[in-house]
C-alpha cells in the first residue's frame, strides 16, 4: 500500500512538472516568439498605415518618391543585423526625434509619430525596427530590455547623420515606451535633452502577470518564475530585471507620460508608480476614453500641440 501511494506521489509530480515546463515553454513562444508578427509584414504595415492614419499619406509617398526616406543597417555586439528608416527634416535643423515601435510592429507602424515630428515640428526622424521585428534580426521579441543597448547605439548613430550636434528626443509607444523608459535609466550623451513615453509599462513581470490572469485566469505562480528563468536562460534576461520603474528612477532628464485611461491592454494604472518614480522635471497627461496605443489616434491635434509643448521646452 505505501509502495503504491509512493509511486503514485511521484507519477503525481512528474505530471506537474511535465506541465509545468511545458507551459513554461508555450507561454515564452507565445510572448516572444508569436506566430502572428504584424511587424514582419511590410506591405500590409504601410497599408495599415495608410487605411488609419490617411492624412500622412501625401506626406508618406513624398518622402519616398523623392528618396528622403532611407534605410540604414548595422549589426549590434551579440552579432544581429538590425534596421531602421530616417528622413531628414524640410528645413535644416538639429532637432532630431528617436521614435520607438510597440510589441509586434515596426518603424513603418510608428510613422504617424514620424509625421507628427517632421511634418509638423519640422524634426529629423530616425525609427529602428527593434529585435526581431520589421526587418531587424534576433532570435526573439525582447521587450525593450536588451532593445535598450540597441537603441542608444541607434542614438548614437542618429546624432552622427544628422551632423553630430543634434539635440534630440526619444519618443515610444507600448513596448516601444518601455524601451524609451528603459533607455532613460542608462547614462545618457549630451545631445539627449528628453524622452517621451506613451502607454509604457512598469515592467515587463507585471505587463505578463497582468496577461497571464486576464487572457488564462492564471496566477503568478509557478508559470511566471519557470517562465522567467527559460527566458534568462534563452536569451539572456529575466522578467523582474526588464523594469522600467527601476530604470525611470535613474533618469534625471524631463519626460512626458501619457496613457489613455481605457487602456486595457498596458492598464492605466501602470503609469502611476512610473510618474511617481520619477524625478523632476516631469509631465502627465492621461487621456479620456483612450484604449492602447490609441491616443494620437483619438486626439492628434491636442496630442501634437502636448508634444509640440513639452519638448519645446528643452529643446530650442
Amino acid at each position: 500500500m505505501k509502495r503504491k501511494i509512493k509511486y503514485g506521489l511521484i507519477g503525481l509530480l512528474a505530471v506537474a512538472f511535465t506541465t509545468i515546463v511545458s507551459g513554461s515553454y508555450y507561454m515564452l513562444g507565445y510572448s516572444l516568439t508569436p506566430k502572428e508578427n504584424k511587424g514582419k509584414d511590410i506591405p500590409g504595415s504601410y497599408k495599415y498605415m495608410h487605411r488609419t492614419y490617411p492624412f500622412i499619406t501625401s506626406w508618406l509617398d513624398s518622402l519616398q518618391t523623392s528618396g528622403a526616406l532611407r534605410d540604414t543597417f548595422i549589426i549590434n555586439p551579440e552579432g544581429r543585423q538590425l534596421h531602421a528608416i530616417f528622413a531628414a527634416a524640410a528645413q535644416s535643423t538639429d532637432k532630431t526625434a528617436v521614435i520607438v515601435h510597440g510589441y509586434t510592429d515596426n518603424a513603418i507602424r510608428m510613422l504617424m509619430i514620424g509625421y507628427l515630428y517632421n511634418k509638423g515640428l519640422n524634426y529629423n526622424i530616425f525609427l529602428p525596427d527593434l529585435q526581431d521585428n520589421g526587418l531587424s534580426g534576433g532570435p526573439a521579441i525582447q521587450m525593450g530590455w536588451k532593445d535598450r543597448l540597441d537603441v542608444l547605439n541607434w542614438m548614437n548613430i542618429a546624432d552622427s547623420i544628422f551632423g553630430n550636434n543634434t539635440q534630440m528626443v526619444v519618443h515610444g509607444i507600448s513596448m516601444g515606451a518601455a524601451t524609451t523608459m528603459m533607455v532613460s535609466g542608462e547614462p545618457q550623451q549630451p545631445f539627449v535633452k528628453c524622452f517621451v513615453e506613451d502607454c509604457g509599462y512598469t515592467s515587463v513581470w507585471d505587463e505578463f502577470s497582468f496577461q497571464l490572469k486576464d487572457m488564462f485566469g492564471l496566477s503568478e505562480f509557478p508559470l511566471m518564475y519557470t517562465t522567467g528563468w527559460l527566458c534568462n536562460a534563452k536569451y539572456g534576461w529575466n522578467f523582474r530585471e526588464a523594469s522600467s520603474l527601476e530604470q525611470v528612477k535613474k533618469c534625471s532628464l524631463p519626460m512626458l507620460f501619457i496613457h489613455g485611461d481605457a487602456d486595457t491592454y498596458v492598464p492605466t494604472w501602470m503609469v502611476y508608480p512610473l510618474y511617481e518614480a520619477k524625478s523632476e522635471p516631469k509631465e502627465l497627461w492621461i487621456v479620456p476614453g483612450a484604449t492602447h496605443a490609441m491616443s494620437y489616434r483619438d486626439y492628434p491635434q491636442e496630442y501634437t500641440e502636448r508634444v509640440r509643448n513639452f519638448v519645446g521646452k528643452y529643446i530650442h
